[in-house]
């Protein structure tokens, strides 16, 4: 497992790391999402959906659909976890399809479905920290995982809290 903290000051901070993200992010990943409501994991998935073609203005939490699919220079999978009652409800959804695609798959309060998801993922926990500012958690699970967040690392400058 790698695993670093990237210190976001400010919203534009936050964007960039999403840009980062989009960079280093192969086709065929999954990233957990995890953090308190309002941390900013929709406002993340924005900024790496605008950096592969989307129009940020398009992506919007998933709560109540569960599943968006944006396309641009390459294809979103957004999913959302929070309304589901439990693992067997998400597994209905059928994200092994999203899991296995050549997308990239996003899912928001991931951490209340853990199990279902791959073994080769990219985790990030966000905590505020500020009005503004953030804390992402970011750890890659796997082999493949752990190469992407050690290329995302070299990419992101260090911004203290």
């Amino acid at each position: 497992m790698s695993r670093f903290t990237y210190h976001a000051g400010d919203e534009a901070a936050t964007v960039a790391l999403g840009v980062a993200l989009a960079e280093v992010l192969p086709d065929g990943t999954t990233v957990a999402l995890c953090g308190t409501l309002g941390a900013g994991k929709t406002r993340l998935v924005q900024a790496i959906a605008a950096a592969a073609g989307i129009d940020r203005r398009e992506v919007v939490s998933p709560t109540f659909v569960l599943i968006q699919e944006y396309h641009g220079r390459r294809t979103v999978y957004h999913l959302d976890a929070y309304r589901v009652r439990d693992e067997d409800e998400f597994l209905e959804l059928g994200p092994e399809e999203y899991f296995e695609s050549d997308g990239l798959t996003l899912v928001e309060w991931a951490d209340r479905v853990q199990r279902c998801l791959p073994p080769d993922r990219v985790e990030i926990r966000i905590e505020i920290t500020g009005p503004g500012s953030r804390s992402f958690e970011v750890r890659g699970l796997g082999t493949r995982s752990a190469e992407i967040v050690a290329q995302l690392q070299s990419r992101c400058i260090y911004t203290p809290p």
